[in-house]
């Protein structure tokens, strides 16, 4: 071969090989993990609430009923609190004590504090979810004249008695609730769900879930389309922060209309 005809072949290499470099490689997604992770979320919720449900009966069992002793909003807050950290403590702990799986800050989205950039998106997002929201449900409506769009959610408060009730829903609906359900779906099943199929695939298996885990057709819509936002608000941003903030606007919303503007009308 002559040195001009290597000096070829030698470029000829150094281009391939460059090229070969910028070619990204081909990710094996873990497509099994799409039905696992939900199931086992699903399991851990399951799980909380029959360790609560057992601890009561044990209560009752020893003549001691709480719900007795305790006024509805602070036994419904109480209770409300207890399952979401038990769920995640069995969603986390369980894999941990078993086999030493640790669940990092990064992939829950807890691994820094709330941003100006959080804070400026949440009402924004808040905004562009709701023009959606409406717009598909009068359509649903539109479609399916049975559908029960304007169905009222039940949270579990009935009524209050008291100032302290109120503050109590408060704390359950506005705070506690956003903040649990943000670190168990946008938190623990999208970032891990994410980490093992493509990011889409695993925002909808996870609104899907939290659709379904609230009951109702009416409701299910709404939040499913609300969680698509938060999975992408949790790409976007790389924590749940801003996510728990549109979180606490809805339902400090609907805590206002359902609560406190019925006393101020009355």
């Amino acid at each position: 071969m002559s040195a001009k005809s290597s000096d070829k072949a030698h470029r000829h290499l150094g281009k391939t090989a460059a090229r070969a470099a910028h070619v990204k490689p081909v990710r094996n997604y873990h497509w099994s993990m799409l039905i696992a992770l939900p199931v086992w979320v699903l399991m851990a919720f399951v799980g909380g609430n029959l360790i609560i449900s057992a601890l009561l009966w044990l209560l009752n069992a020893l003549n001691m009923p709480l719900d007795s002793y305790i006024r509805p909003a602070i036994f419904n807050t109480a209770i409300a609190t207890m399952v979401y950290a038990l769920t995640i403590a069995i969603a986390i702990g369980v894999p941990y004590v078993l086999r030493r799986r640790i669940t990092k800050l990064s992939v829950v989205g807890l691994d820094r504090l709330p941003s100006w950039t959080d804070i400026g998106l949440a009402p924004l997002v808040f905004i562009g979810y709701t023009l959606v929201v409406t717009t598909v449900l009068a359509l649903v409506t539109a479609w399916f004249p049975g559908f029960p769009a304007d169905q009222a959610q039940d949270i579990g408060f009935k009524a209050f008695g008291t100032r302290t009730d109120n503050i109590l829903a408060f704390m359950t609906l506005v705070v506690l609730a956003p903040l649990a359900e943000e670190v168990l779906f946008r938190g623990y099943l999208y970032g891990k769900l994410k980490g093992h199929v493509p990011a889409i695939v695993a925002a909808i298996a996870t609104s899907l879930l939290f659709g379904a885990a609230h009951g109702q057709w009416n409701v299910g819509i709404d939040v499913f389309i609300l969680s698509l936002a938060l999975c992408g608000l949790r790409s976007l941003t790389g924590s749940i922060w801003s996510g728990v903030l549109v979180h606490m606007i809805k339902n400090g919303i609907a805590y206002y209309f359902l609560f406190i503007n019925p006393l101020i009308g009355g």
